[in-house]
């Protein structure tokens, strides 16, 4: 009677794994769909957690393209296609589980990796398509797309003439222990080279000196517009200057012809001015150019009004001016003079007074003589202004060629370098490494 229970209690014990695996054997394995529903009430919403609070996310492939480079603020923007991949090893499942070796699962129901610029001014991220890529083994694949604004110095010093590169810092982040790096694959692709006046050569990834990893924007401008809208306008125009030497200075048409330079030229800087790359640490050459361009036409238009007064007068300084008439007023004053001295002189010599005819005559004479030295003196002034009008013909041609050789010759020094990397938090850097140190301590 004490040995029934016992054996009803074993018998009981050894049939229960039976049943468990019957049990087993009939339930029916989960889908994709079962299992990514299975998987989205884990809430998986914060970071996969390691025992060292390191994420390593990593990135294999990255497309870039630049959509705009604003020459005036120095500042580029672009789109980078992020695709990556990391391991959350909360989102695996057994095989016994479930035999698909991937599911699709909405991107806002698990934890996305936020990628950051450290030299970015304004950035966004938005995700490639609303879903995402889960492994077995929990490695998930997903692709986003960053709109990002940097800031770019790069020397304006040659321009339109101008190669440069610009550093685009994509990495993850770092608090003091825990951090999110980024493993960046070379394969970076190019697409959309140009943009505007300005063209994308190539883009490289690059690791600086502390281990440090940007990406490298080649760009270069175009300079076939800025060469029509700026340069050749303002070399025109001097040319047009030197060659109205050719006018006579004596009627003032000259004068009016430069002065007409000078104002156009001043309308087309006033209208180029909000199109021209702003001063900054190398301030393009093209600045100088134009302020040279309007100090020698307005030299040239005061030369001309100085040749002009010089002319007609021995002096341009208005308060030395001469109590001298013109010389045509002069001679219409003679004019009237002799016709009244003949008219005299016929009634004399009607009246047979012959000291009086001798009289007019001798007036006659003198007035003669002193219209022949007033025509001769107002052309030595006018040979001396001609001949101060080819010194300064000579002296702006010369002026110009000078000019020249000295462009080519700056533009062909290196004279302004501008150092693109100094973005970096060093002092961060350095927080770094001393939790590091503390850690291993």
């Amino acid at each position: 009677m004490v040995l029934q229970p016992r054996i009803s209690l074993l018998l009981l014990l050894c049939s229960s794994p039976l049943a468990f695996v019957a049990a087993n054997s009939t339930e029916t394995p989960c889908d994709r769909r079962c299992l990514a529903n299975s998987l989205v009430q884990k809430e998986l919403f914060s970071a996969p957690q390691s025992d060292n609070c390191t994420i390593i996310v990593n990135i294999t492939s990255i497309l870039y393209e630049t959509l705009s480079f604003d020459t005036k603020d120095m500042k580029m923007t672009s789109r980078i296609k992020v695709n990556m991949l990391w391991n959350d090893p909360d989102l695996g499942w057994m095989q016994e589980k479930s035999r698909y070796p991937t599911i699709v699962l909405p991107a806002d129901k698990i934890w996305i990796p936020r990628i950051v610029l450290d030299n970015a001014i304004e950035t966004s991220m938005e995700p490639y398509t609303n879903d995402v890529q889960v492994r077995r083994d929990g490695t998930v694949l997903h692709s986003v797309v960053l709109f990002t604004t940097v800031s770019c110095e790069i020397n304006l010093f040659n321009y339109p003439f101008v190669k440069g590169s610009c550093p685009v810092a994509i990495n993850g982040w770092s608090q003091r222990v825990c951090s999110l790096t980024l493993q960046i694959t070379d394969d970076v692709s190019l697409i959309g080279g140009s943009r505007g006046e300005w063209q994308t050569t190539h883009v490289i990834k690059t690791v600086d000196s502390s281990n440090r990893v940007y990406l490298q924007v080649a760009l270069l401008i175009n300079p076939f517009s800025a060469v029509v809208t700026l340069i050749l306008p303002s070399g025109l125009v001097l040319l047009t200057d030197l060659v109205s030497f050719a006018l006579p200075f004596e009627g003032g048409e000259r004068n009016s012809f430069k002065v007409t330079l000078v104002l156009s030229f001043t309308m087309f800087l006033l209208i180029l001015s909000d199109h021209l790359p702003s001063s900054g640490e190398c301030s393009p050459l093209l600045h100088y150019h134009f302020c040279f361009c309007l100090v020698c036409l307005v030299m040239s238009t005061l030369a001309s009004i100085v040749l002009t007064r010089l002319s007609i007068d021995d002096s341009f300084l208005l308060c030395r001016r001469s109590a001298k008439v013109h010389p045509s007023n002069s001679t219409k004053t003679q004019h009237d003079s002799l016709d009244q001295e003949t008219d005299k002189g016929v009634i004399a010599t009607q009246s047979g007074n012959l000291a009086s005819e001798m009289a007019s005559l001798q007036k006659i004479v003198n007035f003669l003589d002193n219209m022949d030295k007033g025509e001769k003196e107002a052309q030595s002034k006018v040979t001396f202004a001609y001949l101060l009008d080819k010194f300064c013909f000579g002296f702006f041609m010369m002026i110009y060629i000078i000019y020249v050789i000295i462009l080519v010759v700056i533009t062909r020094t290196d004279i302004c370098n501008v150092n693109n990397l100094d973005f970096w938090d060093e002092s961060h850097h350095n927080d770094d490494k001393f939790d590091y140190s503390y850690t291993e301590l």
